[in-house]
């Protein structure tokens, strides 16, 4: 057992990114919550409901974007389901890859890009993973979870091997294998179950992380305009 008196001894979370740790705070404890109140041990019999409800009242919604988008009234407790909807997950499993995933991805990005562009990474992935799901697909299904925000971190990942590939004279198509393998593997998946529509969200998710990118790896942004200079 590690003596926290020891001068070597390093708190696991003092390795993390502070951006990092708040958001598996945020995840882990909103579904923590959910998982002891299915279980009885919290919140009463009540408590079974907690989920339905939090999908209800903090979910996005295709169809209260579109009634928003007909009557041009946009409310606030409304818009804040763009950003509010990857922290509420369906079931333990369904929250527990999501944050294994986050901080994996979540630590990468904080690390080489920062954690302001992290935290970007991640809600605006999020964000324009909702609003696609919302214009392209007329689906009644309700979007929850972190996955289109997670795919971001995977587009940011994939721009850092993208450019690192270019630096080295490598196949730059090998920067997509994570992406093409897991969209693959949904494929594979819808086969055998439904897997719904939650991907569209996921690949926007994924390209707007890749795109953001361009403007919160290090040196990019100065590359950028060095170029526009040149012309």
């Amino acid at each position: 057992m590690s003596d926290p008196h020891d001068p070597e001894f390093e708190p696991p979370f003092n390795k993390l990114p502070v951006v990092v740790v708040i958001l598996f705070l945020i995840m882990a404890g909103i579904e923590a919550v959910l998982t002891l109140g299915e279980a009885g041990l919290v919140g009463g019999p009540q408590a079974i409901g907690w989920r339905l409800a939090l999908v209800r009242d903090w979910g996005f919604s295709g169809d209260i974007f579109d009634a928003m988008l007909a009557q041009g009234y946009w409310s606030w407790d409304n818009l804040a389901r763009f950003v509010t909807y990857p922290f509420i997950h369906l079931s333990f499993t369904h929250a527990l890859i999501a944050v294994v995933l986050m901080l994996a991805l979540g630590k990468m990005a904080a690390e080489v890009m920062g954690q302001l562009a992290m935290l970007a990474l991640f809600v605006v992935s999020g964000i324009v993973g909702a609003l696609t799901y919302a214009l392209v697909l007329d689906d009644p299904v309700w979007l929850v979870g972190g996955y289109p925000a997670i795919y971001g971190l995977i587009g940011g990942y994939s721009f850092l091997l993208w450019r690192k590939l270019a630096a080295s004279g490598g196949q730059q198509v090998q920067a997509f294998t994570l992406i093409a393998m897991l969209m693959g593997l949904q494929l594979v998946w819808s086969l055998f179950a439904t897997v719904g529509n939650g991907w569209v969200a996921e690949l926007a998710g994924f390209v707007c992380g890749f795109g953001l990118s361009f403007l919160c790896a290090p040196g990019e942004w100065t590359r950028i305009l060095g170029r526009l200079r040149q012309r």
